[in-house]
């Protein structure tokens, strides 16, 4: 399979290639080869810019990648598109650029920065019948994913995420590294939070998300201490530990994995309304922790 890539100032860029391009790689994800990027970059957004030539370099030096000058350019000549703007403003616009090639496309977080933006991208995903798949790949880190899996001590009954938090103006709120806990917890408890209520200092973040069934999930967010990830999996019988790290193999290979499956069959492992309300809850965690107050999803 014939992979294209837009966005090359991420680190996902060369991780996601070197996995995909390099078959002696100890975690080597077969079934397709990225062939072409476009590079991309915000000139507003000192993490993007700094990065994008130096990325672009790697990937045609090291593994025969063709840079193109645009997203069409992309789309036309491969099968499916890896969307790794690290910009997740630019989303809705790159995407609306290639959506009509009909091309499988999985879009890096944030999927988008405003449920405006996510529900336009989905609108033309649904239009041209795209595949679109988005998430944070700590939701397929495989310690998070081997307590998900261990139902021997009863249903999940709330779970306590933690990770870093830094902050970044372009990126609103928990938008740009929050989101990566957010994930653990909608993973763990599913679609139908209905509010979150916020507490914001200069060096943490505790937010409280209320579901339907009256589980709580919570994310908490440092900008001091540790810069580990993390969670506490709640079940009837036992409280989980979640170790992230507790795997050899990088949670990057892990979700790449999911990615191809979704490549190759056109389904989407995650269901569009969930990626939406994710957004959402973070669009509610944001105007909480600026107002105090608690904000219905």
């Amino acid at each position: 399979m014939k992979i294209g890539m837009i966005g090359l100032d991420t680190s996902h860029a060369p991780a996601f290639t070197e996995l995909l391009n390099d078959p002696g790689h100890q975690y080597h994800v077969p079934g397709g080869k990225v062939i072409a990027a476009f590079p991309g970059g915000s000139p507003d957004f000192e993490l993007s810019y700094s990065r994008v030539d130096t990325y672009a370099n790697q990937l045609r030096e090291h593994y025969g990648v063709t840079i193109v000058d645009s997203p069409e350019a992309v789309a036309k000549q491969c099968d499916a598109i890896l969307l790794e703007s690290v910009d997740g403003r630019v989303h809705v616009e790159q995407f609306k650029r290639i959506a009509p090639y009909c091309k499988p496309t999985f879009i890096d977080k944030p999927f988008a920065v405003s449920s405006a933006d996510a529900e336009m991208i989905l609108r033309e995903a649904e239009k041209y019948r795209v595949p679109v798949m988005s998430c944070s790949a700590l939701r397929y880190a495989e310690g998070f994913r081997g307590a998900l899996d261990d139902e021997e001590s009863g249903p999940v009954i709330g779970v306590d995420a933690y990770g870093p938090m830094e902050l970044q103006p372009t990126q609103p709120g928990l938008f740009w590294y929050g989101i990566h806990t957010v994930e653990m917890l909608f993973a763990a408890l599913g679609r139908g939070c209905r509010h979150v209520r916020a507490e914001a200092n200069d060096d943490f973040d505790v937010v409280v998300g209320v579901w339907s069934d009256g589980r709580l999930g919570t994310v908490r967010g440092n900008r001091q201490g540790n810069r580990t990830f993390g969670a506490l999996l709640h079940r009837n019988e036992r409280t989980h530990f979640v170790d992230v790290y507790a795997d050899e193999k990088p949670y990057y290979a892990s979700l790449l994995e999911h990615i191809m499956t979704m490549f190759k069959t056109g389904e989407a492992p995650i269901h569009p309304e969930e990626t939406l309300e994710i957004v959402r809850f973070i669009e509610a965690a944001n105007e909480s922790r600026n107002s105090g107050k608690t904000v219905r999803l």
